[in-house]
């Protein structure tokens, strides 16, 4: 009986950061590389100070709207979300390429 206990607790130990660890959604992970795309273009000159104030507004429009649509579903988004805000960051996504791309010499 002991024995059992005990395996069946150190089952549940070693399966515990498995369930436990927070999962590093896809949203998130996307929403940082092109945080960093544009502060890379930001601070190579490939990207004027307008551009990035209208791309860090567009970002902070989108995170502020999967902010709402968590705290209305438990703290996940819904897959209609999911696509939208997908949508939404190719959008950003295609503008930094533009904006980064567009025909302007390095400073």
């Amino acid at each position: 009986m002991k024995f059992f206990v005990f395996a069946t607790v150190l089952s549940a130990a070693m399966l515990l950061p498995v369930f436990a660890a927070p999962q590093q959604p896809e949203v998130n992970r996307r929403e940082k590389k092109q945080q960093a795309r544009i502060a890379q273009g930001a601070k190579s000159g490939q990207l004027t100070a307008g551009e990035t104030h209208r791309l860090e507004k567009k970002e902070g429009k989108i995170n502020r709207e999967i902010k709402r649509d968590r705290a209305a579903n438990g703290g996940k988004l819904t897959a209609g979300e999911k696509a939208k805000v997908n949508r939404q960051q190719n959008k950003v996504s295609r503008r930094i390429a533009r904006d980064k791309h567009n025909g302007r010499t390095q400073q």
